[in-house]
């Protein structure tokens, strides 16, 4: 029988970048003698819907094509299934493209890569959110005054790109003050201020910014970067070694690893991949090789 692929896609991703990218890949698929099947979904929780339908349906692979936001739907559904899952980065971010080693092919060459079927396992991190409900996230999770500027983006009533991150920055700095977290680490407290927790499984988010420098996504644990508390003006001046990972080594900011991560404190909104979860209570805990990534350069 001929390979069976899933296109799950959101045609808005990158200025609609994602939509032209996956009838390019959808033609070259077939070419090659694939039975391709593509899903596009209409708003986050559609997608979500659509990976699971797509997933019992037993493609060969799951293939997300949009930005961390649209893998993240994708990942709810193939977690434990046993479906690869393929990343062809198409968002803004992409952090978790650039995690699994995906970079620049052409759509001939990620087709032929898919086909291939050559992939690595991965942990994901199962999110448990107060009422319960469970989430599975791939990058890292941040709370605190990067989830906050991320709230006041999202709430702009009009998309300015970076420049709008840059306005929440400076918008968050004049309320801003540090939080009491109490984070427990596979059994261990820590209780005290701080400007934000991360918790990753990979080591960047927002585009590139390397929060949890060092991070791998197949060692069975999670990085924790607690940045403690600091005068906003120093906070300012450091934060952007967040960049490079330069801010690991500095005394404000400590770090820990294990494999289950509860936080609370009155933090606000997290943000997991990209996407809005929900205020701590927030427990993550590892799941080891969950998840067949699959390589679309290889």
């Amino acid at each position: 029988m001929p390979p069976h692929i899933a296109l799950l896609v959101n045609p808005a991703s990158g200025r609609r970048r994602s939509a032209v990218l996956a009838v390019r890949l959808k033609e070259a698929l077939r070419a090659a003698g694939a039975r391709v099947h593509v899903y596009t979904g209409r708003s986050a929780a559609d997608s979500r819907r659509l990976a699971r339908l797509a997933v019992s349906d037993r493609p060969d692979a799951l293939v997300a094509v949009g930005g961390d936001g649209l893998v993240h739907q994708a990942l709810q559904g193939v977690v434990g299934s046993g479906v690869p899952l393929a990343v062809v980065p198409a968002g803004t971010g992409n952090d978790i493209a650039r995690a699994f080693g995906t970079g620049r092919a052409t759509v001939r060459g990620m087709a032929q890569a898919i086909l291939a079927g050559r992939t690595r396992p991965s942990d994901v991190v199962r999110l448990t959110l107060p009422d319960g409900t469970r989430r599975y996230y791939l990058s890292v999770l941040a709370c605190g005054f990067d989830a906050r500027v991320n709230e006041r983006v999202n709430n702009f009533r009009f998309g300015m790109g970076r420049a709008g991150y840059l306005v929440g920055v400076i918008a968050e700095l004049r309320t801003f003050r540090p939080i009491d977290f109490e984070i427990d680490i596979d059994g261990r407290t820590i209780a005290e201020p701080g400007m934000l927790v991360a918790v990753g499984n990979t080591d960047s988010y927002g585009g590139g910014l390397k929060v949890c420098a060092g991070a791998e996504p197949d060692d069975g644990q999670l990085d924790v970067v607690l940045m403690r508390e600091a005068s906003m003006g120093r906070f300012v001046r450091q934060f952007p070694r967040v960049f490079n990972g330069s801010h690991v080594g500095l005394d404000e900011v400590r770090l820990e690893r294990g494999a289950s991560v509860t936080i609370r404190g009155d933090a606000g909104v997290a943000y997991a991949d990209g996407e809005r979860m929900g205020t701590p209570t927030l427990k993550c805990e590892v799941v080891p090789k969950a998840v067949e990534m699959l390589d679309p350069t290889s």
